[in-house]
């Protein structure tokens, strides 16, 4: 486990090392709370209290987002792409026929905008590297995407459907941001604050530790920005990324964008190793503490949540197997140790994490 205090907290990174006309994550739930109101399969997720995990994981309470039931898709992203191309279809008077959306996906992003584009007439084609399991393609299939497979990797396939998108006219929607791409990402992380005001109203008081997982960081810069909105400085806002894809606390350590390096990661939806730059500018700002487990920590999670009623995958149980690694062996372990104390994280910490996804 790799952890860094983040030096940047409060202010950000300095106007020179990002894009000039870079935004910074929105923070208002509004906009995607009126839009959402109008359509059937909405409903919030719970805010489950975990109380047998938190006396496991040494902690006075923990309370767990549970994203498997939403809307149907079985993750946070349902509040993403869809709610992108909800707006544009309100924009347009209710229907895309005609509009077709890429986009590259190693999961669930892609269940996101084939679900909108199919709800509002349009189309979706959805890239997908080798690696991705044939029972995703499958399920890509059934929510109407025509599915191509391109490259070996995430990066791979997501070349593929920039190039697609550039030749053939169509909307590309990345669920990431780079210089010149930065309107639509924006408007996608705007859909998963509804996420983050649920938890907000859900929670009696905020806690005292908020864990975070991330890929190229859109989820976790949304949340952070609506949470420091709604509860200030109180909570530690902990990012925990794979320690093969460290794209973003490896930006945050160098003070700039960084591409990280590494082999492939059994968690797969976090496994990017280039930050959305929209996302990065507001970690920067908002996180307190950056925070990599590895596959050994991500696995031995699993069993452990399963048995506690929150089957997940090795992505949407990675907040809780951090909480879980640095519980283990902590007082034999001087590494896991420092972390907890980087954190402040102790018998009194109340913590707060997000499952973001079903097995």
């Amino acid at each position: 486990m790799d952890a860094f205090a983040n030096p940047w907290r409060g202010h950000g990174l300095p106007a020179d090392r990002l894009p000039s006309d870079l935004p910074f994550p929105a923070a208002d739930a509004g906009p995607p709370l009126a839009l959402l109101a109008r359509c059937p399969a909405a409903a919030a997720t719970p805010l489950t209290q975990a109380p047998a995990l938190a006396g496991r994981f040494g902690l006075a309470g923990l309370a767990v987002k549970d994203e498997r039931g939403r809307m149907g898709l079985g993750s946070f992203k349902a509040l993403g792409a869809a709610y992108v191309i909800a707006h544009l279809a309100a924009a347009a008077g209710g229907r895309l026929e005609g509009e077709t959306f890429a986009t590259a996906s190693a999961g669930n992003h892609g269940l996101s905008v084939a679900a909108g584009a199919r709800v509002f007439g349009a189309r979706a084609v959805v890239f997908i590297a080798a690696s991705v399991p044939e029972s995703f393609a499958a399920r890509l299939a059934a929510e109407g995407a025509e599915v191509v497979r391109a490259g070996a990797d995430y990066a791979a396939s997501m070349a593929a459907a920039e190039r697609s998108a550039a030749q053939n006219g169509w909307t590309l929607l990345s669920d990431s941001s780079w210089p010149g791409y930065v309107e639509l990402p924006h408007r996608l992380m705007e859909g998963y604050l509804v996420m983050a005001q649920e938890i907000a109203e859900a929670a009696e008081e905020p806690p005292s530790h908020v864990f975070l997982q991330a890929g190229v960081g859109g989820m976790a810069a949304a949340v952070a920005a609506l949470l420091r909105r709604a509860w200030g400085e109180a909570p530690h806002i902990a990012v925990v990324e794979p320690a093969l894809a460290p794209a973003l606390i490896e930006s945050v350590r160098a003070g700039r964008p960084v591409v990280s390096e590494g082999g492939e990661s059994a968690m797969g939806r976090l496994d990017c190793k280039e930050p959305s730059l929209i996302a990065l500018a507001g970690l920067a700002r908002d996180a307190d503490s950056f925070l990599t487990i590895t596959e050994e920590e991500a696995a031995a999670a699993l069993p452990v949540l399963a048995a506690a009623g929150f089957e997940t995958s090795a992505s949407g149980g990675a907040g809780l197997a951090a909480l879980m690694a640095l519980a283990e062996h902590a007082d034999a372990d001087s590494d896991r140790a420092r972390v907890r104390e980087l954190l402040g994280l102790g018998p009194r910490s109340r913590a707060l994490c997000i499952l973001s996804e079903g097995a």
